[in-house]
């Protein structure tokens, strides 16, 4: 039986514009299991990047309880939740948010010198990204002298070069056109084949594709999931298929 990483009990968000609060989450329980690759999907303002934001500690709920590996950071500290952000957690942005003076490698480098002091090891680690993610020609160039595809590679190498216990990504490809979005994705399904636990956020059926479970929230509360096997490229139309049922069932 898996493991869960995270623990969610009658989460509410609410915001409050003049007098009118808006309640964007209600009441949801939920738990994400380690290996996963969790997708969350919903039509606009159903509230999925505030679940995201909720659960991952990018931002605070209203009521309720959030536990990432058995600490409730709902009640944390933020010198304590600060840790957890440098270790357990990274997040990976539709927006890519590279350091634009400082080169490839350095914004790679940068997130590993935060917990390590050993930098021979993380210039190490560093390199051996860069590699896997064919950017190693490019590591001594500033992020506007490469394409948005290398840049969201660079973004998740930089995600991972902390070896996070999960991975949180917001619309990861979708500044991105369909050719190095697919490039992105293989990435992220390749991580999760080795064990890497990933929450995503995301509008499109192809990347909601690469899930082994889909969430649809609507009205701030979970409508339905959908479990699906490991992906492979071999039953793409197949799983995008059942994706689209599961959706058009539910009125996306």
């Amino acid at each position: 039986m898996k493991s869960s990483v995270i623990e969610v009990n009658r989460l509410c968000k609410s915001f409050v514009a003049g007098k009118v609060a808006t309640n964007v989450i209600k009441n949801l329980d939920l738990e994400i299991y380690e290996g996963d690759f969790t997708v969350i999907m919903g039509s606009s303002g159903s509230g999925k990047s505030t679940l995201l934001y909720s659960i991952s500690g990018m931002d605070s709920p209203t009521s309720g309880t959030v536990k990432i590996l058995d600490n409730d950071i709902t009640r944390m500290k933020e010198n304590d939740m600060s840790a957890i952000r440098k270790k357990d957690i990274s997040f990976v942005f539709q927006a890519i948010n590279l350091l634009p003076d400082i080169t490839i490698f350095e914004n790679i480098a940068y997130c590993g010198y935060e917990i390590s002091k050993n930098k021979k090891e993380v210039n190490k680690n560093t390199l051996e990204l860069l590699k896997k993610f064919g950017l190693e020609e490019d590591k001594d160039k500033y992020p506007s002298e490469v394409s948005g595809g290398m840049q969201q590679r660079a973004a998740l190498a930089r995600a991972i070069i902390t070896k996070p216990r999960i991975l949180f990504g917001d619309e990861p490809t979708g500044a991105l056109n369909s050719t190095t979005g697919q490039e992105v994705l293989d990435i992220l399904s390749e991580m999760n084949d080795n064990g890497q636990t990933i929450v995503m956020v995301t509008h499109d059926v192809k990347s909601a594709a690469r899930a082994s479970r889909l969430l649809y929230l609507k009205d701030g509360r979970i409508d339905g999931e959908l479990h699906l096997d490991k992906f492979s490229k071999a039953d793409y139309k197949k799983r995008e298929g059942l994706i689209l049922e599961f959706l058009q069932e539910r009125g996306w």
